[in-house]
């Protein structure tokens, strides 16, 4: 294939990437931040591995550890903030994933608003509780939703920045 037929695949490879990146907020079983590197390692090792310094990646690094801590981080201080157990918190997080296969894409928000419900009356709270609990496992997966595509967003604009200018 000839150089610049290849690039504009890998473009459209890099581009595809970061849209999928995006769906993996709303179905978690798309790894989000490992297609956006993958995205990125494609651009650095066959269009251009000058471009990416040192600066960029080390940026892209910390940006994936504020990605991952802060899912991690928002779900837990939600479920902790409206009374939620930890067995509360792990149940959202299970459910979040199983709610993605299925009722796809609202199975992530209602299946881990049941979990959590019944597995806090499972813990004798009383159903005010547990649906307290409930909203706030909703509250940390909207929260943590919402800064993954913040961050990823930033991630990609200074991708773009850095190999334009």
């Amino acid at each position: 294939m000839e150089e610049g037929k290849l690039d504009i695949v890998i473009w459209v490879c890099i581009i595809a990437l970061f849209i999928l990146s995006f769906i993996g907020v709303v179905f978690p079983i798309i790894p989000s931040v490992l297609v956006l590197w993958i995205g990125f390692l494609l651009y650095h090792f066959i269009i251009n591995g000058s471009e990416l310094g040192l600066v960029f990646w080390i940026a892209m690094l910390l940006f994936t550890v504020i990605l991952i801590v802060a899912d991690i981080i928002a779900n837990s201080y939600f479920v902790k903030r409206f009374g939620g157990s930890k067995w509360g918190e792990r149940g959202a997080a299970i459910a979040v994933i199983v709610g993605s296969f299925i009722i796809p894409p609202f199975g992530i928000i209602i299946i881990p608003f049941i979990a959590v419900f019944v597995i806090e009356l499972m813990q004798s709270r009383t159903t005010q509780e547990a649906l307290r609990a409930s909203i706030g496992s909703l509250l940390g997966f909207l929260g943590g939703a919402f800064a993954k595509v913040v961050i990823q967003l930033i991630m990609i604009i200074w991708f773009f920045i850095v190999i334009v200018f």
